[in-house]
């Protein structure tokens, strides 16, 4: 028995969150991201983390690990020189696309740039139908040539995607077969083992980002892996997918595109639980960090799995939670635009130089800045007094962006705040409200750094009655990490109708599926009793050119099967369109199996209620500026740790802790549970 231990890289704050397996222990860290090497602050915060709780790093029974490395990397075009090889006639497929405007209605929008340079993308004969019938064998000299050719091109990754390979993968893998031979050290990725379904440019996009991000995250993943060597951690290091859960580093190395959303899946894994064990299944998870926030809606305990997502401008096909993200974040930077609007974000100041408070060089103000200003911040440090910090400079900053607008002080910061939660309200609306939810149905659930800091006013703003803060809302996400199980997902297209004759090419489907879902239990060395699947079908009208998931319980494939998918069907349907279309004939498009392997995981365990006397808790009054109260006030401020299950307090307050800070406004009144979360409602 020892620790375990998740850590979630940001890009201002690398979060550490160790669980004792013997006592039930957990003890949090946070210490500044390192975004020149992030594996250094994490085996930083690794070291600092288990110092803190008295254990060496050889304790460390588990270690599981989220991750913005890919994302930043396709954010900031950091990749690698990456080549394509692809069917004769379709090496501008990466460039066409889907021909659409990303911004129906804006003509100056730039498409995001294309990964592989049109020099370095080269056709080969080759031609399957869509029948998975050969017209045209493929050609291995050409395929030879090809790989010669961006040999002397210098390319450190290259892509492979056929026409129809999803279909018969053979063409895809003779000429990687081929491509490795004459080029041993590239990374490569053929479409069919990364995203084996129909839409070629968007199978095409996947596997040009998976080779683009390929030697981005392998040299990454090596660094880490001996820095956590050095401290001397033995345990199998894992880290987070964009479903949620997590691989072994090996597989996650070949596989970046999957990590795409590898740091905040976690954030919503921990909400998942949390609410599940405070009776609040019905969530929005708000999660502010540094320099964006992830929003997400789980029903019934459950976040939604999509199979493809637009990331930063670029079609992926993978399996990724529904998180929908925006640039706003504590270190989103204010600025006057040039019709003399006060607006924030999306850009950032990041961990260095940070928000103009660090004293770091930073002269534009930020949403930690103004937060520092109002008050509503501790005025002179963070992390518990670890990370001093200047209110003087936080109020010069906000003086000139107020003498811009002609606004007082107090009033421009306010602003920030007002701005940069209407730009996380609509946020909140695109994952709702567009989808056919009422946001006021659900509990708001606010972690990261910043998340509990706005969570009153994001409520207020969308009718929202409750907010549940977690104990530790600042590192749910590495605490996610230690409430997750192992999981792989796989797929597989089979175009054909809702009838009878779809249940035998079904059953094969699923049981090619099963098939690799036992080899990847076999490879991660899962008991036969930790193993779970878990069957879905995207199906469609047909004619129309979008899926919706459909849930199939285990069990043989019958008549009653096919009933089973038109009613969850027409239900998904008539939820994400208002309507159900009698009598048109339906298809099932892709079939999808995901594989769990459940491992021990983090316990979090109720304490007994106390009275709701918080008064030992209150550790001093400060002077904040609220726009609920009409000016400055003296504010109450609780430390988090001395409050007790069934403690309660009155707004306005504030409550403090290591890793964060709540600001509960007039008129709310926030109670502690069992599991201690704080719990923001409207006072009786």
């Amino acid at each position: 028995m020892g620790w375990r231990v998740g850590v979630d890289s940001g890009g201002t704050f690398t979060d550490v969150c160790l669980f004792e397996e013997d006592t039930g222990r957990i003890a949090v860290w946070k210490v500044s991201s390192t975004p020149d090497d992030p594996s250094r602050g994490i085996a930083g915060g690794v070291a600092e983390g288990m110092a803190e709780v008295g254990h060496p790093p050889a304790s460390i029974a588990y270690f599981g690990h989220g991750t913005t490395v890919a994302t930043n990397a396709l954010i900031q075009h950091r990749g690698v020189r990456t080549g394509l090889v692809t069917t004769d006639g379709f090496r501008d497929l990466l460039e066409i696309g889907r021909q659409k405007r990303p911004d129906l209605y804006d003509l100056q929008v730039d498409k995001p740039p294309v990964l592989v340079a049109r020099a370095l993308r080269l056709q080969v004969p080759e031609r399957l139908r869509h029948d998975g019938t050969v017209e045209v064998a493929l050609d291995e000299d050409a395929v030879r040539d090809a790989a010669r050719a961006l040999k002397a091109a210098g390319v450190q990754a290259v892509a492979i995607c056929f026409l129809y390979s999803f279909v018969d993968p053979a063409h895809e893998a003779a000429a990687r077969r081929i491509l490795a031979e004459e080029m041993p050290d590239v990374f490569l990725t053929a479409s069919h083992e990364i995203a084996p379904e129909f839409r070629e440019f968007e199978r095409l996009s996947t596997a040009v980002v998976n080779s683009y991000l390929g030697p981005v995250m392998r040299g990454y993943i090596r660094r880490l892996a001996q820095r956590l060597e050095a401290l001397g951690v033995t345990a199998t290091p894992h880290l987070t997918q964009s479903n949620g859960g997590v691989i072994g580093f090996e597989a996650a190395a070949e596989m970046p595109v999957r990590m795409v959303l590898s740091g905040p899946s976690t954030g919503v894994v921990g909400a998942q639980a949390i609410g599940r064990l405070s009776g609040f299944p019905d969530l929005i998870t708000f999660d502010m960090g540094g320099t964006s926030t992830d929003v997400a809606l789980l029903q019934g305990g459950a976040a939604r799995l999509t199979g493809e997502a637009i990331v930063h401008g670029y079609p992926i096909k993978a399996p990724m939670l529904d998180i929908h993200t925006v640039g706003a974040g504590g270190g989103s930077i204010a600025f006057v635009d040039s019709g003399g609007l006060l607006k924030v974000g999306p850009r950032s100041c990041g961990a260095d130089p940070g928000p103009v408070c660090y004293g770091r060089g930073n002269e534009e103000a930020a949403v930690t800045d103004a937060n520092v200003v109002l008050g509503t911040l501790h005025p002179t440090h963070l992390l518990d007094g670890r990370m001093p910090i200047r209110r003087d400079l936080s109020l010069a900053a906000v003086e000139r962006l107020a003498a811009r607008l002609g606004m007082g002080v107090m009033e421009t910061a306010q602003g920030i705040l007002s701005v940069v939660t209407a730009n996380m309200a609509k946020a909140i609306r695109v994952i709702s409200v567009q989808r056919g939810h009422d946001p006021r149905d659900y509990t708001l659930i606010a972690f990261g750094g910043a998340g509990p800091l706005h969570a009153a006013r994001l409520a207020k703003e969308l009718d929202i009655r409750r907010v549940l803060v977690p104990r530790n809302p600042g590192i749910l996400c590495a605490m996610g990490l230690l409430l997750t199980d192992l999981r792989a997902d796989f797929s597989a297209t089979r175009l054909t109708a809702l009838d009878e004759a779809a249940l035998a090419p079904m059953e094969a489907a699923f049981a090619t599926l099963r098939a690799s879902a036992d080899r990847w239990f076999a490879q991660e060395h899962i008991a036969d009793d930790k193993r779970l699947t878990h069957r879905t079908v995207d199906m469609r009208y047909a004619g129309q050119n979008y899926e919706l998931p459909v849930a199939l319980p285990d069990g043989p494939f019958t008549a009653a099967t096919l009933a089973h998918l038109a009613e969850g069907f027409a239900a998904a349907h008539r939820q994400m369109y208002g309507f159900v279309a009698e009598g048109e004939a339906v298809q099932l498009v892709t079939f999808r199996l995901e594989a769990t392997g459940v491992v021990r995981k983090a316990e979090l365990r109720p304490r007994p209620l106390q009275g709701p006397d918080a008064t030992a808790a209150r550790r001093a009054t400060r002077q904040v500026w609220l726009p609920e109260a009409q000016g400055e006030v003296a504010v109450p401020v609780y430390a988090r740790d001395g409050l007790a299950p069934g403690n309660r307090i009155a707004g306005p307050a504030i409550v403090e802790q290591m890793d964060a800070t709540t600001v509960i406004l007039p008129g709310q009144e926030a109670r502690v549970d069992e599991y201690e979360n704080l719990i923001l409602e409207a006072a009786a």
